[in-house]
């Protein structure tokens, strides 16, 4: 097992709080095409045939993107989070996105932002997602998106697409702004599946990062294995898809594979109380430390830490700095062990 390395240019690496004053970071935007409105409730038992009385719900702005975005900015970093919004959900999704601070390109749209549904069985502990389908949308609508991004977007920078594509959005739009990215001399990142998943790998990206669900699907075959996943992953990289891949391995860790070949890291043990943004966080932790200028094996320790924060927080709440820099601690000690 490769170490993760712990130092950045012969120094310890710094906590969040401190990293952005410590060294100037790269540009990172964010792009979200179908974000969506997270209502978050519980319950005592879910069944079906009566109605079912819940607690108070909270609202948060979720979709990868928008998510990835939030986790920077509380990691102490900075991002610029362009999404779509439409209708009255998509008002109010905006007002919540605002009212965190983080600077935002609003691109409109005529259907009405989506809505997801968490559901916690209290009795149980089991939780309950409903994925809505966002609005469909029109050549124009999504065109526009390309135009905001390209405006936005900077030399030496980060672009993130992360999430679905809402109906009407053609699978290769992820492939068209890893062109115009390259185009800007800016890194892509995309966290997606499905066919806009493939297509973006056929037309090659900085990073990609699939969970192993996601990666078993596009290469299909089970990647029950750990050599398999590294395989998988590894094929990626020769294949000229990505220079980098992150496969995130849920409770097993995650997989890091360039060039220079592949890395597996464990996680914590920690109790999972929701798994809503993990893997947001972990994708936003590790483009954050990148921007920094620390090594990927490094930024590496940092997302797994991220990741396996927030599914210490209930329901859709991401991860909390203060947990991902406690983790990130245990992590090293883990690393080390591993060597």
């Amino acid at each position: 097992m490769k170490p993760i390395d712990s130092k950045k240019n012969g120094s310890p690496m710094v906590g969040f709080t401190d990293a952005s004053s410590s060294w100037r970071s790269k540009q990172i935007v964010t792009l979200t095409m179908n974000p969506a409105l997270d209502v978050s409730t519980s319950t005592d038992v879910v069944y079906s045939g009566h109605k079912l009385r819940c607690s108070r719900s909270t609202l948060d702005p979720g979709g990868g993107g928008a998510n990835v975005a939030r986790v920077i900015h509380r990691l102490g970093g900075q991002a610029v989070a362009v999404y779509t919004a439409g209708g009255t959900t998509g008002d109010t999704y905006r007002r919540l996105m605002e009212a965190e601070g983080i600077p935002v390109l609003v691109a409109a749209v005529q259907g009405s932002t989506r809505q997801n549904v968490t559901v916690d069985e209290n009795s149980t502990g089991k939780q309950f997602r409903f994925v809505l389908e966002g609005p469909e949308f029109s050549e124009d609508e999504w065109r526009n998106c390309l135009r905001i991004v390209g405006r936005t977007i900077r030399s030496g920078g980060y672009l993130i697409a992360s999430g679905s594509l809402p109906p009407g959005v053609p699978d290769g739009f992820y492939a068209q702004l890893a062109r115009l990215a390259r185009e800007a001399d800016v890194r892509c990142v995309v966290d997606t599946s499905g066919p806009a998943l493939a297509e973006a790998l056929a037309e090659g990206v900085f990073l990609v990062k699939p969970s192993r669900r996601e990666l078993a699907e596009h290469v299909g075959a089970a990647l029950d294995s750990e050599q398999s996943q590294i395989d998988a992953a590894s094929a990626l990289i020769a294949e000229g898809c990505a220079e980098y891949v992150a496969l995130t391995l849920g409770e097993a860790g995650a997989v890091l594979a360039s060039k220079s070949g592949a890395i597996r890291l464990p996680t914590p043990s920690v109790k999972v109380v929701s798994t809503v943004g993990a893997g947001d966080s972990f994708l936003a932790a590790f483009v954050l430390r990148l921007a920094q200028g620390y090594p990927a094996e490094a930024a590496l320790r940092s997302a797994v830490a991220a990741g396996s924060a927030a599914v210490i927080s209930p329901a859709t709440e991401l991860c909390c700095r203060d947990d991902v820099e406690r983790l990130e601690a245990e992590i090293a000690a883990l690393a080390l062990a591993f060597e």
